[in-house]
Protein backbone atom coordinates (compact mmCIF):
# COMPACT_ATOMS: atom_id res chain seq x y z
CA UNK A 1 0.00 0.00 0.00
CA UNK A 2 1.04 3.73 -1.14
CA UNK A 3 -1.94 5.86 0.19
CA UNK A 4 -4.81 5.84 1.48
CA UNK A 5 -8.34 7.60 0.82
CA UNK A 6 -8.30 10.74 2.05
CA UNK A 7 -11.83 11.67 0.71
CA UNK A 8 -14.19 11.47 -3.15
CA UNK A 9 -14.94 14.23 -4.69
CA UNK A 10 -17.60 15.15 -5.91
CA UNK A 11 -17.87 17.90 -9.23
CA UNK A 12 -21.27 20.52 -9.34
CA UNK A 13 -22.04 23.89 -10.03
CA UNK A 14 -23.08 24.80 -6.33
CA UNK A 15 -20.76 23.28 -3.93
CA UNK A 16 -22.77 24.58 -0.51
CA UNK A 17 -25.95 22.91 -2.38
CA UNK A 18 -24.37 19.51 -2.39
CA UNK A 19 -22.71 19.59 0.82
CA UNK A 20 -25.37 20.22 2.20
CA UNK A 21 -27.89 17.26 0.55
CA UNK A 22 -25.00 14.81 1.46
CA UNK A 23 -25.66 16.78 5.55
CA UNK A 24 -29.16 15.74 5.55
CA UNK A 25 -28.29 12.03 3.78
CA UNK A 26 -25.55 11.45 6.00
CA UNK A 27 -25.07 13.44 8.81
CA UNK A 28 -21.77 15.21 9.86
CA UNK A 29 -20.41 18.66 9.34
CA UNK A 30 -20.10 20.70 6.55
CA UNK A 31 -16.73 22.85 5.69
CA UNK A 32 -15.21 21.27 9.10
CA UNK A 33 -11.52 22.64 9.96
CA UNK A 34 -9.43 20.47 8.62
CA UNK A 35 -5.48 21.39 7.51
CA UNK A 36 -5.96 19.04 4.40
CA UNK A 37 -8.21 21.22 2.72
CA UNK A 38 -9.25 25.03 2.18
CA UNK A 39 -12.85 25.97 1.70
CA UNK A 40 -14.25 28.85 -0.59
CA UNK A 41 -16.69 29.62 -3.07
CA UNK A 42 -15.31 26.69 -5.29
CA UNK A 43 -14.50 24.20 -2.73
CA UNK A 44 -16.33 22.81 0.03
CA UNK A 45 -16.25 19.08 2.59
CA UNK A 46 -18.85 17.49 4.25
CA UNK A 47 -17.16 15.15 7.51
CA UNK A 48 -19.61 12.96 7.50
CA UNK A 49 -20.80 10.73 10.82
CA UNK A 50 -18.09 7.91 11.16
CA UNK A 51 -14.74 9.73 9.37
CA UNK A 52 -15.87 9.48 5.73
CA UNK A 53 -15.35 12.93 3.90
CA UNK A 54 -16.55 13.85 0.46
CA UNK A 55 -15.58 16.95 -0.80
CA UNK A 56 -17.32 18.99 -3.96
CA UNK A 57 -15.48 21.16 -6.78
CA UNK A 58 -17.26 23.65 -8.60
CA UNK A 59 -16.96 23.49 -11.94
CA UNK A 60 -17.82 26.49 -14.83
CA UNK A 61 -20.47 24.45 -16.99
CA UNK A 62 -21.35 21.42 -15.13
CA UNK A 63 -22.85 18.88 -17.17
CA UNK A 64 -23.98 16.12 -14.73
CA UNK A 65 -23.91 12.20 -15.65
CA UNK A 66 -26.98 10.80 -17.18
CA UNK A 67 -27.59 7.82 -16.14
CA UNK A 68 -27.74 5.23 -18.12
CA UNK A 69 -26.99 7.55 -20.89
CA UNK A 70 -23.22 6.12 -22.32
CA UNK A 71 -22.60 9.59 -23.64
CA UNK A 72 -22.64 11.26 -19.91
CA UNK A 73 -21.89 8.10 -17.89
CA UNK A 74 -22.04 8.20 -14.25
CA UNK A 75 -17.90 7.58 -13.71
CA UNK A 76 -18.85 6.30 -10.61
CA UNK A 77 -21.87 6.59 -7.97
CA UNK A 78 -22.30 6.17 -3.86
CA UNK A 79 -23.68 3.46 -2.17
CA UNK A 80 -25.21 4.46 1.16
CA UNK A 81 -26.83 1.73 3.38
CA UNK A 82 -29.60 2.06 5.15
CA UNK A 83 -32.63 0.00 6.87
CA UNK A 84 -35.89 1.05 5.37
CA UNK A 85 -36.12 1.58 1.70
CA UNK A 86 -39.02 3.02 1.45
CA UNK A 87 -38.95 5.42 3.87
CA UNK A 88 -35.34 6.17 2.77
CA UNK A 89 -36.72 7.11 -0.80
CA UNK A 90 -39.29 9.19 0.49
CA UNK A 91 -36.82 11.26 3.07
CA UNK A 92 -34.04 11.40 -0.62
CA UNK A 93 -36.79 12.78 -2.58
CA UNK A 94 -37.53 15.30 -0.03
CA UNK A 95 -34.27 16.43 0.30
CA UNK A 96 -33.78 16.76 -3.31
CA UNK A 97 -33.08 13.68 -5.19
CA UNK A 98 -34.28 12.28 -8.40
CA UNK A 99 -35.66 8.62 -8.56
CA UNK A 100 -33.64 7.14 -11.51
CA UNK A 101 -34.41 3.32 -11.15
CA UNK A 102 -36.76 1.89 -8.52
CA UNK A 103 -35.87 -1.71 -9.62
CA UNK A 104 -38.22 -4.31 -9.80
CA UNK A 105 -39.21 -7.30 -7.93
CA UNK A 106 -38.22 -6.02 -4.55
CA UNK A 107 -34.53 -5.35 -5.28
CA UNK A 108 -32.73 -4.23 -2.02
CA UNK A 109 -31.26 -1.15 -4.31
CA UNK A 110 -32.54 2.17 -5.65
CA UNK A 111 -30.99 4.34 -7.91
CA UNK A 112 -30.95 8.17 -7.53
CA UNK A 113 -29.50 10.92 -8.71
CA UNK A 114 -28.39 14.13 -6.52
CA UNK A 115 -29.55 17.68 -7.14
CA UNK A 116 -26.10 18.06 -9.48
CA UNK A 117 -27.07 15.19 -11.52
CA UNK A 118 -24.35 12.33 -9.70
CA UNK A 119 -26.25 8.85 -9.51
CA UNK A 120 -26.01 7.08 -5.96
CA UNK A 121 -27.87 4.16 -4.67
CA UNK A 122 -29.38 3.40 -1.54
CA UNK A 123 -28.37 0.04 0.01
CA UNK A 124 -30.64 -2.01 1.95
CA UNK A 125 -28.57 -3.27 4.96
Amino acid sequence: MIAKLQCVVLDCADVIELSRFYQSLLGGVVNQPDPRWSTDEGWATLHADGGFVLAFQRVEDHRPPRWPDPARPQQFHLDLGITNLDEAQREALDRGATLLDEGAGGRSWRVFADPAGHPFCLVRD
